[in-house]
């Protein structure tokens, strides 16, 4: 698949800005370190996107601003990448300060970047199959598709669950749904792709899920 759906380009600065400038908490909770002028995340994203084009940098976006390619009104504060190690060693600017295997959390200046790494084998394949091109205000830019982006966030809620993460798990179902009543993607197809990368238990904790979201789904449409 390769389409985008979105009406005007998404100015990613903008977004993370705006989200950044209401959520006092987290600005609260910031050490000096990562204390930011909204103004300097505009540069900051446009520089980041800058350094990994020009240093040839094999990397998806996915996430809350990679959403925005498709839906409306995603809330987000930070960019998620898909990138393998070896990848990320080529840009020290990264300064990481959390990382176990699959997963790594840094800033680029003031600007927090998530990284999900591609020793995670579904993480590698939706990086190598499940790609098109983002057209954003500041570039253009590799981007999950919606079948990797619902392939991403099922393959994530088992373990929300577990954790008792509700707050993300209602975020991640309901992009789950909107993805699907808006692109009506081929969901057995997914569904086997995943199986390849859960345990039995987790597999039929997703498939239960879908099922609730598509009786969400049948309700929204009986109500329209």
């Amino acid at each position: 698949m390769n389409r985008t759906n979105s009406p005007t380009r998404v100015h990613i600065g903008q977004v993370i800005q705006n989200a950044v400038a209401f959520d006092f908490k987290r600005l609260s909770s910031l050490g000096n370190k990562h204390v930011m002028s909204l103004g300097s995340l505009l540069q900051s994203v446009d520089s980041l996107f800058d350094l990994l084009t020009e240093r040839g940098i094999d990397y998806v976006l996915v996430g809350g601003i990679a959403m925005l390619q498709y839906v409306e009104g995603r809330n987000t504060e930070d960019i998620d990448l898909i990138m393998a190690l070896n990848e990320l060693k080529k840009v020290p600017e990264i300064q990481i300060e959390e990382q176990n295997a699959y997963f790594a959390r840094g800033y680029f200046e003031s600007l927090q970047i998530d990284l999900l790494l591609t020793d995670n084998k579904l993480f590698q394949h939706v990086r190598n199959e499940y790609v098109t091109d983002g057209h954003f205000v500041e570039h253009k830019i590799p981007c999950a598709t919606v079948e990797g982006l619902i392939l991403l966030k099922l393959y994530a809620l088992p373990s929300l669950y577990s954790q008792g993460n509700f707050a993300r798990v209602g975020i991640y179902e309901n992009d789950v749904a909107t993805l699907i009543q808006a692109y009506n993607p081929d969901m057995d197809k997914l569904l086997i792709e995943l199986r390849n990368h859960l345990s039995k238990t987790d597999t039929e904790e997703v498939h239960d899920i879908l099922i609730d979201i598509q009786k969400r789904l049948e309700r929204f449409a009986r109500n329209e």
